[in-house]
């Protein structure tokens, strides 16, 4: 017999992942059936009354995945490094430690650009090519998605 029915329970689970990780968006799959997470965005979460500013955004959930925005120009090169994986990404190996990289740096192939943390597992990604930093698109101790643009390298 086929389950025909949305896990309410799952939907809860995963709006209190986000909550927990301050990530914008998860989304899993199952078989056939797909469920995607998301918080609100800026212009939604501005027309509710009585908001506080910093507050983050409630969870909704949608059965549907939906095209993401464009980020800005620099995140639009072809030249920029999307994240491997779904995290939390450190600019250095240790708090207070030198940062991997700089703008206006030259890096070699292979050589380590920062650190995602996921699942307590920290992950060195490296350079996928030779050239000079031109951009960083994260802030240290950042959320960040699958396929985001980390770094611009020319």
């Amino acid at each position: 017999m086929k389950k025909t029915g949305v896990d309410q329970q799952l939907i809860r689970d995963l709006a209190g992942i986000l909550d927990e990780t301050r990530l914008t968006e998860i989304e899993v799959e199952d078989g056939d059936m797909r469920i995607r997470v998301s918080r609100q965005s800026p212009s939604v979460q501005a027309s509710l009354p009585a908001a506080p500013a910093a507050a983050p955004a409630p969870a909704q959930a949608a059965v549907t995945s939906a095209p993401t925005e464009k980020e800005p120009a620099a995140a639009d090169s072809k030249n920029a490094v999307p994240s491997p994986m779904v995290g939390t990404a450190y600019r250095s190996s240790t708090p207070g430690a030198a940062p991997f990289i700089e703008i206006g740096q030259a890096v070699k192939e292979g050589q380590t650009l920062l650190i995602i943390e996921a699942m307590k597992t920290m992950n060195q990604i490296p350079s996928p090519r030779s050239g000079t930093v031109t951009a960083i698109l994260f802030e240290d101790a950042q959320p960040v998605e699958y396929g985001e643009p980390l770094v611009v390298i020319e």
